[in-house]
């Protein structure tokens, strides 16, 4: 399994920066554009990295109002709805990605937009998550900020941090391959970040492959 699991990473984070051309190495917004019409068919693989552990974290969603960061075409806003979510809003800075979000997904409130100046008032939700979120934030300080800003007093946050210490190294469907940036960070920065945000830190679970930890799930409380 454990093989099974690199082989899987390879396919997915193959390469570091070092030695790629610089005019394949892209920013979240024009990376993920690029990547959008591609993107559905990794959700199997991006999956893995969650198991069942993720639903566990959040609890009951039964009328609850729930903001996904980072939200991709939609990967894990129709999970939410069945999960008993009343009211799902969504945010993601790539344009083409919203686009087929929106059209995948008319049950959500989708945005394009930053997860570092989110466009929402203060104390809106009951739930926020950031999923394959902080791969792309070198720091992770104002998403923090703003993900505590529209919580609701004792609202619910919950973070992914994968295993990822080489960039992504994605393709196209005309068989081109480009990076989006990434950044790794440490399971114990990634608390102290929290805490540092003014986050209570409820569970920390370690979804692995073979022993080896591939995603760090946090659930933290406003």
């Amino acid at each position: 399994m454990v093989v099974l699991f690199y082989q899987l990473v390879t396919l997915y984070t193959t390469m570091s920066y070092r030695g790629e051309r610089k005019s394949n190495v892209h920013k979240s917004a024009e990376g993920y554009d690029l990547y959008a019409s591609s993107y559905d068919a990794s959700t199997p693989f991006l999956n893995t990295f969650e198991r069942d552990e993720l639903f566990k974290l959040m609890g009951d969603l039964n009328g609850k109002k729930v903001l996904d960061l980072g939200s991709g075409t939609g990967r894990s806003v129709t999970r939410l709805k069945v999960a008993g979510a009343t009211d799902v809003t969504a945010i993601d800075i790539s344009k083409e990605m919203v686009e087929i979000l929106k059209k995948d997904h008319s049950h959500v409130d989708a945005h394009l937009g930053d997860v570092e100046e989110l466009p929402f008032e203060d104390d809106s939700f009951d739930l926020v998550n950031a999923l394959f979120v902080i791969v792309h934030l070198g720091d992770l300080r104002e998403m923090l900020d703003e993900a505590y800003r529209v919580l609701k007093p004792g609202g619910v946050f919950i973070l992914s941090n994968v295993n990822q210490r080489k960039a992504p190294k994605l393709k196209l469907k005309d068989g081109t391959e480009i990076v989006i940036k990434s950044y790794y960070h440490m399971p114990k920065k990634v608390l102290e970040a929290l805490e540092n945000s003014f986050f209570k830190v409820e569970k920390e679970v370690f979804v692995k492959e073979g022993g080896v930890w591939i995603n760090q799930l946090v659930k933290a409380v406003k």
